[in-house]
């Protein structure tokens, strides 16, 4: 089993290709550091610094069997007449058939400098446990057309919640005199959210005991997550300086609900969405609690499926452990990777 090993004679394609580059440049940079050659900083030589510190994850699971599944995700299998290992063939048969789409993964991956293989993990994930069924990608256009003719608009009991953050809590938030990236933002938005209304009472108003997607992100109350990706509104608009960044798409507004439901469920914008979700997740944990997890798909699906990826990498720094360790979810990539790398 090659298990993304570089060296291994029998890869010879794209994925193979991406890791000798990357290993090669840290070579390069390792020796320009020894004989005290300075680089511009336009090569990205202090990001690889800061790569070649963090230390590369071992492949595979630290668990020896798997951890255990929600009891959520096993209603909704037994409530389809189906099995995780069904469901996993299924969309693995999916995603075998459909050539455009993992061509589109592909480039969307070299755009984002990730391996592919962690959004095929991060897909097979969701549609093995977290989704009833993949039949298509083409059913997420048909599904992304149908929400762009509805009227949607992201509010609670008849207030928009860019109106509900101008509120003093949330005055932390918006950093004076400072940018401050989408990510900063909503998830300082969420956090107070949490904190300070989720279930308690506020100036005299009670506040349900739902997270901040559920409260205001979900017009139609038909889930907390859409799309090939299965993607949160409130995750989209997190991700939406990253992907602006780097794929010159336009950023989001959250006062256009249906542009925002477009970049979710659209595969032709989500596949962008769920590839900075990744990036994030990595760059999280080589700069907080320096271990490189870019060669380990099961952690990178696992910090997919759980979120938070900044908060989870501090927590992991301070446990004490050797290692990051994949739940469930994370633990299937791993443990099935040779039929996953076979799609690519």
């Amino acid at each position: 089993m090659c298990r993304l090993k570089v060296l291994c004679p029998n890869l010879s394609n794209s994925r193979t290709i991406w890791r000798t580059i990357r290993n090669t440049s840290l070579a390069v940079l390792a020796l320009a550091l020894l004989l005290g050659i300075e680089g511009p900083a336009s090569l990205g030589f202090a990001e690889s610094a800061n790569a070649a510190s963090a230390r590369e994850v071992p492949e595979g699971n630290r668990y020896r069997s798997q951890p255990r599944i929600p009891s959520a995700s096993a209603r909704r299998t037994a409530a389809s007449n189906s099995t995780y290992d069904a469901k996993f063939k299924k969309v693995v048969s999916v995603l075998k058939r459909d050539r455009r789409l993992l061509g589109s993964i592909k480039r969307v991956s070299k755009r984002y400098n990730i391996d592919p293989i962690h959004m095929i993990g991060a897909i097979v994930g969701e549609h093995t446990y977290n989704y009833d069924s993949l039949d298509s990608a083409q059913s997420y256009y048909v599904k992304a057309l149908t929400y762009a003719g509805i009227d949607l608009s992201f509010e609670h009991d008849g207030e928009h919640v860019e109106e509900f953050v101008t509120r003093e809590q949330f005055d932390r938030c918006r950093k004076k005199g400072k940018s401050t990236s989408s990510d900063s933002l909503w998830s300082c938005y969420e956090r107070i959210w949490n904190g300070q209304f989720k279930g308690r009472r506020v100036d005299g108003v009670r506040y349900p005991k739902t997270n901040f997607n559920e409260t205001f992100f979900q017009p139609l109350f038909a889930g907390q997550s859409f799309g090939l990706g299965q993607l949160s509104p409130l995750t989209v608009l997190k991700m939406s300086d990253r992907v602006a960044r780097q794929s010159g798409k336009r950023k989001l507004d959250v006062t256009d609900a249906a542009d925002v439901y477009r970049a979710t469920m659209d595969p032709n914008l989500s596949l962008h969405y769920m590839a900075a979700v990744i990036q994030d997740a990595i760059e999280a944990y080589k700069k907080v609690a320096k271990v490189d997890i870019s060669t380990n798909p099961g952690l990178t699906a696992t910090l997919y499926n759980l979120g938070s990826p900044w908060s989870r990498a501090a927590k992991f720094r301070r446990s004490g452990r050797q290692w990051p360790r994949e739940n469930y979810y994370g633990w299937l990539v791993n443990d099935r990777l040779d039929e996953l790398e076979a799609l690519l």
